[in-house]
């Protein structure tokens, strides 16, 4: 995160009950969230890449909630997963600017994977999305994709942060303004970001008024 959670808190006295994670690469997040007072056991992680739901299951213990999924809009689509030799680059979808912004980083493999939709994760898994009410996208360019794949769902939200493109850096990405958009019609507003402006993409915090 670009932007500390401690610093949201602290800027916009939110009260957090509970975290949904789209993303979660190392659960890198995770002591941040504990120092903020989410408990672990209110906290749920989504990862595409097998290995690192392994790796987070062995660092954290059984009582990590992590699920392997690919998200995207539609269920039971086949996609191409392309990994990355860092890993967090990692996406459903190829690079655009990332390849010229970061050359140091490159695709190194191809995996095939069938996309899931939020809503038919949170249902299939009884995540208790009712008792959360920040959700963290992190998804390399699909996290309008994702939240759109839990639209129903986002009555219960009250805060989102996520990965935000000012430009193409996969191709296909949507855009910061896109999400603005559709985040607007449901009470969102953007009161946060961090953009790397030479790179084209950033972070951003909405909270819904």
């Amino acid at each position: 995160m670009l932007i500390k959670i401690q610093e949201l808190v602290r800027r916009f006295n939110i009260k957090i009950k509970g975290i949904l994670h789209i993303g979660a690469h190392e659960c890198e997040e995770l002591t941040d969230y504990e120092a903020v007072g989410v408990n672990l056991s209110n906290t749920y992680w989504v990862e595409a890449m097998p290995n690192k739901v392994s790796f987070c299951r062995e660092r954290y213990g059984p009582n990590l909630h992590i699920y392997q999924a690919v998200i995207d809009e539609r269920d039971g689509e086949n996609v191409l997963f392309n990994i990355t030799n860092n890993g967090q680059s990692s996406s459903i979808l190829e690079f655009g600017s990332h390849s010229t912004s970061h050359p140091q980083v490159h695709v190194v493999g191809k995996v095939h994977a069938t996309t899931t939709r939020l809503d038919t994760l949170i249902e299939h898994e009884h995540i208790p999305i009712t008792e959360l009410n920040f959700i963290n996208l992190d998804i390399q360019g699909v996290e309008l994709r994702a939240l759109k794949s839990m639209e129903k769902y986002l009555n219960h939200i009250q805060y989102i942060y996520t990965e935000v493109n000012t430009e193409e850096v996969y191709k296909g990405c949507n855009l910061i303004g896109e999400i603005d958009d559709y985040l607007h019609g449901f009470g969102f507003e953007r009161v946060a970001q961090d953009i790397y402006s030479q790179f084209g993409w950033g972070d951003a915090f909405y909270i819904k008024k």
